[in-house]
């Protein structure tokens, strides 16, 4: 079976880095590095024959060219077969282009070393341990994971994350989130891939969904939109009367919400900012500049309303009294990540409140 040219070369950069990595180490002697021809399933990519103070030990290491969990696991499966297979002294050890920290912990759990060509790498047999760790992620794998949070597919992890542990049919997916077949798709897979999800016989279901929340607010950049800043003279209950008219959906009215620290007061309520804000498409705007009594504040702004170009947003909304419409948690609690040091102890608060699922 011949491999694809990219993987030949892949395995051959991956048998230098390693030689590199390994030549630090004074106590290691190289003997030979043996780059396997795939016969079977009993094989690795490549054998590294090491003396160790006249110890001899072989290094099985295997390598993928994607490092998520669940192809990490099945990596594992393999290398551990084929150790046990030669026998003798030997070491499974993984090695990606990178190898996220969920992936890392599963080398770690096995018993494997791993090596990946971000940097990141743990080693030990024989007295010898080796251990990098690279912070930030290659360009990449944040491409990949920025794709998995933009707009389009927020809208189905805003379902997903609704109620993660009920499983749903891609169609199903498709349709609650207003979005094409195809785009569930490569979403599952972005998830199954990540071990952030399981497919049952009922369907798709969120296994991870802490994991994924926390890797999406590291990623999350606020709406892209056109934001202006308001003044009102409203405040207390008058206020709360005139959003409850501002906000009511009718035909022709627009769509208007109270988002970030405004939606957190209704969900959550950790203290009170001297701001309102509001997610509105421009129908929406204009109901709450003639229900707010809203004027254009060149400084003083109370009221700041951005109009998204993610009509999705409105899709996930909650209601948590009469009249009032607010961005869902998940949404909330992302902006609130990205509002400072305050929104970050209100977007804690919230997600004790209001985002923890049953493990």
């Amino acid at each position: 079976m011949k491999m694809p040219e990219s993987m030949n070369t892949l395995i051959e950069n991956a048998a230098e880095a390693f030689k590199v990595l390994l030549a630090e180490v004074p106590l290691i002697r190289l003997i030979n590095l043996k780059i396997e021809s795939p016969v079977g399933e009993n094989y690795a990519d490549f054998l590294v024959h090491l003396d160790v103070q006249n110890h001899p030990r072989t290094l099985v290491c295997e390598v993928k060219p994607n490092g998520q969990p669940r192809n990490v696991r099945s990596a594992l499966h393999q290398l551990h077969n084929y150790s046990q297979h030669l026998g003798g002294e030997t070491l499974p050890v993984l090695i990606a282009p990178y190898l996220s920290p969920e992936s890392q912990k599963l080398c770690r759990e096995s018993g494997a070393g791993y090596f990946d060509l971000h940097g990141n790498a743990r080693i030990a047999f024989d007295g010898i341990f080796i251990e990098r760790i690279v912070s930030g992620k290659p360009h990449a794998e944040r491409r990949d994971l920025k794709s998995l949070f933009k707009p389009k597919s927020a809208q189905v992890l805003r379902v997903l994350l609704r109620e993660p542990e009920r499983p749903r049919r891609v169609a199903q997916l498709a349709d609650e989130a207003s979005v094409s077949i195809g785009h569930v798709s490569n979403v599952r897979s972005g998830l199954i891939a990540r071990e952030w999800a399981q497919v049952s016989d009922e369907g798709l279901f969120l296994s991870d969904p802490d994991t994924l929340l926390d890797a999406w607010s590291a990623e999350y950049e606020p709406p892209v939109g056109k934001r202006t800043g308001f003044y009102t003279t409203l405040h207390g209950s008058a206020f709360e009367e005139a959003i409850r008219h501002a906000l009511h959906v009718g035909p022709g009215q627009g769509q208007a919400v109270l988002a970030s620290f405004s939606a957190a007061q209704w969900l959550a309520p950790y203290g009170r900012t001297g701001s309102q804000y509001f997610y509105a498409d421009q129908e929406g705007q204009e109901k709450l500049k003639d229900c707010l009594r809203l004027t254009i504040a060149s400084k003083g702004e109370n009221v700041v309303v951005t109009l998204p170009k993610d009509k999705g947003l409105f899709n996930d909304t909650l209601s948590p009294a009469p009249g009032v419409v607010c961005t869902s948690a998940v949404q909330t609690y992302l902006d609130l990540t990205a509002a400072g040091e305050r929104g970050q102890e209100a977007a804690e608060h919230l997600r004790r409140e209001r985002l923890t699922w049953r493990k």
